[in-house]
């Protein structure tokens, strides 16, 4: 079999000026290096890439980023300059979480506004539900998939703090590490995919609609190239940062008294197992009117899922919201769920999944 290999080529005015800091300071190999009595020619290998150094090499130095753990590394060095003009970019390789603080705001988005359908990720559609993002502290998706079938996924997992899974719509086959084979994710359904747990998407129905919430809004997506999915071992108690992976059936949910009078709710269980992390509840009207209520929550998102609603809070016009509308409300803001009809369902998010509600300056 035929050997192939891949260069990545950077000028040099002197190669004998070039050779020490590669080797010395950034720990690259010499390879090759030719003619042997005026080398001009020098190929090094290290941190995954192959450099040739070449003399009179007609492109711009570039940029090189070394991610490493090794606080030593090119003792300490975080910029450098080669002597051939190459800048050196010297990151961590598993850098920190970092939840950007939540800059709080009432924010509505009504499907009627039209907001665009944007593709994203493996061919699937995205509409933004909160394009503020908080200051980045989340993002809100709704996902759909119009033509179902195979979706070209990959193995990957996702740095984040929290992450939910929501079918409004259709269903879907995902497989996640150390969960066993496929799972089916139905209407009312969710999965809580903890933090770096692989998984890959497998299939979906036509019409497939998910809403999916990410802490922080920009988290990376890395592909694992080497897992393959399923695993062979079976670890629905295993831990990924403290957190569970969850499958919660919405067919299997009991209804019980919402933090609001006036309505019912189920809970996902994404609260304790997420060790209140966030709180995932899908609430309905249970009769009589709704009072006026004030939270404590850092983040509180709501998503309707099918009837309808007006939302009525201080100091702003009633929005009377249709199945696809979502809203923020910020901590401290008082608002009033009225209105609604007889089949009106909400998805409610919060982190954290404990919080309080004052109810006419009570608490509950």
């Amino acid at each position: 079999m035929a050997e192939t290999r891949a260069e990545i080529r950077l000028p040099t005015e002197e190669l004998r000026d070039d050779l020490p800091f590669y080797t010395r300071v950034l720990g690259f190999r010499l390879d090759m290096i030719y003619p042997a009595d005026n080398p001009s020619v020098a190929v090094l290998s290290g941190h995954g890439l192959r450099l040739r150094i070449e003399k009179g090499a007609p492109e711009a130095p570039g940029t090189i980023r070394i991610l490493t753990d090794d606080p030593a590394f090119a003792e300490g060095a975080r910029e450098l300059v080669a002597p051939n003009g190459t800048r050196i970019e010297i990151d961590a390789a598993n850098p920190p979480l970092v939840l950007p603080p939540t800059e709080h705001a009432f924010v509505v988005r009504r499907l009627a506004d039209q907001a665009p359908w944007i593709i994203g990720r493996a061919g699937m559609q995205y509409r933004d539900l909160v394009p503020s993002r908080l200051g980045g502290a989340v993002i809100a998706s709704h996902i759909r998939i119009p033509d179902g079938g195979p979706v070209p996924d990959m193995v990957h997992f996702h740095k984040v703090g929290f992450q939910l899974i929501f079918c409004i719509n259709g269903w879907v086959d995902v497989v996640y590490e150390d969960q066993g084979g496929p799972i089916r994710l139905h209407p009312g359904d969710c999965f809580i995919q903890p933090p770096e747990i692989r998984h890959r998407v497998l299939e979906a129905s036509d019409g497939i609609e998910v809403i999916e919430i990410g802490v922080p809004a920009e988290h990376v997506t890395e592909i694992d190239h080497e897992m393959a999915l399923p695993t062979p071992h079976l670890r629905p108690d295993r831990e990924w940062q403290g957190q569970r992976f969850v499958h919660n059936v919405g067919a299997t949910g009991a209804f019980t008294r919402f933090r609001i009078p006036g309505f019912v709710a189920r809970d996902t269980t994404i609260n304790a197992n997420t060790k209140g992390v966030a709180g995932v509840m899908v609430a309905r009207p249970s009769g009589g009117p709704a009072p006026w209520t004030r939270h404590d929550a850092d983040i509180l998102f709501t998503f309707v899922m099918q009837g309808g609603m007006t939302l009525e809070g201080e100091g702003k016009e009633p929005f009377r919201l249709s199945p696809g509308d979502a809203f923020v409300t910020p901590p401290g803001m008082a608002t009033r769920y009225a209105d609604p009809t007889a089949d009106l369902e909400l998805l409610e998010v919060s982190l954290p999944g404990t919080f309080t509600t004052t109810l006419s300056g009570s608490s509950t």
